[in-house]
C-alpha cells in the first residue's frame, strides 16, 4: 500500500515547494491528485516520482510544454525512444544557441569593461558603449 502524505510533506520529501505543486496539478503536468473528503490534497511515492521526474526536466531547462510531451513519453511505455531523443537533441540546440548569445553579450561587455579606467573620472566607455548601442525591441 502507498504511503499518504500532504502537500508539505510531499513538498519536502520532492524538493518542489507547495505552490509549485499546486501550479503543476493546475496546468495538467501532475494529474490524478486524490482529495480528502475535506479537499485537502493527497500524495503519494506515485505523486513524489512524477514530481522528481518534472523537477529534474525542470532543472534541464525543459520548458512547461516540452515537459508535458516528456511526461507523456514517460508513461507511455510503447514509446519510441527516438522521440524522446528528438526532443533531447532539440532542446540541446536552444541551450546551445542560447549559450553562444550569453557568451557574446559577455565577450561584449568585457571589451567595454577593458575601455574603462574604472576610477574617479566621470566619463566611462560602458556606459557611452550602452549609450550608442543599437535600439532594441521590447
Amino acid at each position: 500500500m502507498n504511503r499518504t502524505m500532504n502537500i508539505g510533506q510531499a513538498a519536502k520529501r520532492s524538493g518542489v515547494n507547495a505552490k509549485m505543486i499546486r501550479h503543476y496539478e493546475s496546468i495538467g503536468l501532475l494529474a490524478g491528485v486524490r482529495r480528502t473528503d475535506s479537499g485537502y490534497r493527497v500524495y503519494d511515492e506515485t505523486d513524489l516520482h512524477t514530481l522528481g521526474f518534472i523537477r529534474r526536466a525542470r532543472d534541464l531547462g525543459f520548458s512547461m510544454k516540452e515537459i508535458k510531451k516528456l511526461l507523456g513519453l514517460w508513461r507511455n511505455k510503447s514509446r519510441e525512444s527516438a522521440a524522446v531523443k528528438a526532443l533531447a537533441l532539440r532542446h540541446v540546440k536552444e541551450l546551445e544557441e542560447k549559450a553562444a548569445k550569453l557568451r557574446e553579450m559577455a565577450d561584449a561587455l568585457r571589451d567595454l569593461a577593458k575601455h574603462c579606467h574604472g576610477d574617479a573620472r566621470p566619463d566611462c566607455p560602458i556606459l557611452e558603449g550602452f549609450d550608442r548601442g543599437p535600439a532594441r525591441k521590447i
